[in-house]
């Protein structure tokens, strides 16, 4: 317990020192991405349906959830915890140590506007395949199921399929990949690790990560190819490269590291 407690803080501060970047105004942000809403219509028309209730892949998904209340509670819940936070600039922070920099240290306008498009386009997507998806989450299927994050009612009867979160973090990776492709393995791991969180979290099952996975690289992929993705890649490098030289990197990189290395039940 004593270790579990220690390595709790450390991952606490991970995102307190993290966060310590002021928030930059709404008005910085645009409400809109690289992406047609006919491609958007093309991407998500080919994504399949949720397993059926009752279906091989859905018990076998209730039981891999199952087996995750071990978590509760420990170091990588409360990375979990920490990785509910998916909209930008402050969610940016969850790649810092895959970077090696500090962003929220310095002023970071351009990257915010890019991965700000990057989260439109497949947090829109995600949210077209849900509406015509009524899978229940883990706490929804299970009203006594601890969630790592604060929930309305209605938040817990939400749909689950597929995770819009899994959908925007892994398109972050693949943006970030786009932008530093030296570092590509590391920020695409890091994506990976925030749909995993979700599993933790009890918000979604395997299925509804590994789809919302999947339609985060198609929307990257198309995303990071249109002119405007092209062009806006040079000021968001020339940021990411100032962020590394200022030298500051995010303290709490130990305890994600520890977090990241405890196995999956």
């Amino acid at each position: 317990m004593k270790r579990v407690a220690a390595l709790g803080v450390a991952t606490a501060i991970l995102l307190a020192v993290g966060c310590a970047g002021a928030p930059k105004p709404d008005g910085a942000i645009p409400a809109e991405g690289y992406l047609s809403d006919e491609v958007v219509v093309q991407l998500t028309n080919a994504v399949p349906p949720a397993p059926a209730p009752g279906s091989v892949a859905d018990i076998a998904d209730k039981g891999a959830s199952a087996r995750l209340v071990a978590l509760e509670d420990g170091d990588r819940w409360l990375l979990a915890t920490a990785h509910a936070e998916l909209r930008p600039p402050l969610a940016l922070q969850h790649f810092d140590c895959a970077l090696g920099v500090r962003l929220g240290s310095a002023e970071t306008p351009a990257l915010d506007r890019v991965m700000a498009r990057i989260f439109y386009d497949a947090n829109s997507a995600a949210e077209r395949v849900k509406a015509r998806q009524a899978r229940l989450r883990p706490v929804g299927d299970d009203p006594n199921r601890r969630a790592c994050q604060t929930l309305t009612p209605a938040a817990r009867r939400s749909a689950s399929y597929p995770s819009g979160s899994a959908a925007v973090a892994t398109a972050y990776g693949e943006a970030f990949a786009a932008l530093e492709p030296d570092r590509a393995e590391a920020v695409r791991r890091i994506g990976h690790e925030i749909g995993v969180s979700r599993l933790v979290c009890a918000m979604h099952y395997p299925t509804d990560v590994a789809v919302g996975e999947q339609i985060g690289r198609d929307v990257a992929a198309r995303a990071v190819a249109t002119p405007a993705f092209q062009a806006d890649m040079a000021a968001a490098r020339g940021e990411l490269a100032a962020a590394r030289r200022s030298g500051l990197t995010n303290p709490g990189c130990a305890a994600e590291r520890a977090a990241l290395a405890i196995p999956l039940p």
